[in-house]
């Protein structure tokens, strides 16, 4: 029966029931943290071979011998490795550092401070403003934040965002001059883009000159499913436009490697890697040549060696993405107090509370020792206007400290829901 059907003493005692078995809860004084998306200890274990697999022998290459300084772009070896992972040719590749945040971090830099392919620099103009497709990655608020860039909310469905807004947008407003995108498994949703809203990306027709599209492809082979959704390559359909200045693309092995200590890259038009490797120049010699090839002997130099690594990644992973699904479809599912995405990949699960719930059951879970996301956070500024989702982080811990978690979870969905039914 849905919870919003009770009547008031139903409701009451619900209340009560939920209001007991928290406090039990409390007095376990659980520590669990779930708080991001953060690879498992075992994991990380897949790659420990990484620290080992190189010699000497290895660090003389095609590209020279790569302990000394140069090859500002990457070693040959790591950019022929992962051009299949982003859909493009090796040299449309720059290998960067240890996470694809720098790369994005670099480019917004670079366009505020000198302007993107000889356009005005941002910090310049009276106003600069992003779309931001919600529930979308903090990370990519925070680095728009900073910048004193206005963001405005996209709307999203199983498809991907609001192409006819998007359209109108950048078709009307100079001032627009990005989009933070998340094709494959969108962080924290899960969607996968479809065909034709990356083509329909493609083909936009933006007011201003430096506009790009941010297409931050973080999941694009984390699969939890044995036939996966693929996007198509958005570099190679923005070609056939003459759209490719349009584009940068954005990946890592963050999360497939060593999270602290793995490689990043930044995929593009000749023009912009042209125009980048001008601030790049100035910024460092290189990156770090022998961790791009450590991971090029890691993997043989071949990209289905890193997709059959994804396996093993996903046989810890799928189980613990069931528990989280399995909770939800028992405990809340039949009350109808809350919606939540069901992704074939990817690192989250999207949770969707009665409005204004999301900030309370945040807090009730935290009071207990279960740590999540803050409430709002998917939201350019924290601020979720309807105060509903949540983004659930189920990769770190084992599934017991997991499936303890998210019985707590549930828990305080149920308290926080019959709380606000009580107040209507």
């Amino acid at each position: 029966m849905n919870l919003t059907e009770y009547n008031h003493q139903e409701l009451l005692a619900f209340y009560q029931e939920c209001l007991e078995a928290y406090k039990n809860y409390q007095a376990q004084n659980l520590k669990l943290d779930m708080s991001r998306g953060k690879p498992s200890p075992k994991q990380l274990d897949l790659s420990k071979d990484l620290l080992t697999c190189i010699t000497n022998e290895d660090l003389i290459g095609e590209g020279g011998d790569y302990r000394n300084y140069g090859l500002l772009d990457g070693i040959p070896e790591a950019r022929r490795l992962f051009a299949p992972m982003l859909g493009v040719e090796p040299d449309e590749i720059f290998m960067f550092g240890n996470a694809s945040l720098q790369a994005m971090y670099m480019v917004i830099t670079y366009a505020h401070t000198h302007g993107l392919l000889g356009n005005t620099p941002w910090k310049e103009l009276d106003s600069v403003k992003f779309l931001c497709p919600v529930p979308g990655y903090d990370r990519h608020f925070t680095i728009t934040e900073f910048f004193g860039i206005e963001m405005i909310n996209i709307p999203t469905d199983e498809n991907g965002p609001d192409m006819d807004m998007i359209e109108k947008l950048v078709s009307e407003d100079e001032s627009i001059k990005g989009i933070w995108c998340v094709p494959q498994y969108s962080n924290p949703s899960g969607i996968v883009y479809s065909d034709e809203v990356v083509k329909r990306f493609a083909m936009l027709k933006p007011k201003a000159k430096d506009f790009r599209i941010f297409w931050d492809n973080a999941y694009c082979i984390h699969h939890l499913c044995d036939n996966p959704k693929m996007i198509l390559p958005i570099l190679a359909e923005a070609k056939k436009y003459h759209n490719e200045d349009m584009i940068y693309i954005f990946g890592s092995t963050a999360k497939v490697t060593f999270a602290g200590a793995g490689v990043s890259m930044l995929a593009a038009s000749k023009n912009n890697l042209d125009d980048i490797r001008k601030a790049l120049t100035v910024f460092t010699i290189s990156f770090d040549k022998i961790n791009q090839m450590r991971h090029v002997k890691y993997f043989d130099g071949k990209f289905e060696n890193v997709l059959a690594h994804m396996e093993k990644q996903r046989n810890l992973i799928e189980p613990k993405f069931r528990v989280v699904l399995d909770t939800l479809n028992a405990e809340i599912k039949p009350l109808g107090i809350g919606e939540w995405t069901e992704p074939q990949g990817g690192y989250f699960v999207s949770f969707n509370a009665l409005p204004n719930c999301a900030k309370r059951i945040v807090e009730l879970c935290k009071n207990a020792g279960v740590v999540l996301t803050g409430a709002g956070a998917a939201f350019p500024y924290g601020k979720d206007p309807e105060d509903r989702n949540i983004r659930i982080a189920p990769t770190y811990p084992e599934v017991p400290e997991l499936q303890q978690a998210m019985d707590l979870f549930v828990l305080c969905v149920k308290l926080a829901s019959a709380e606000k039914l009580l107040q209507a």
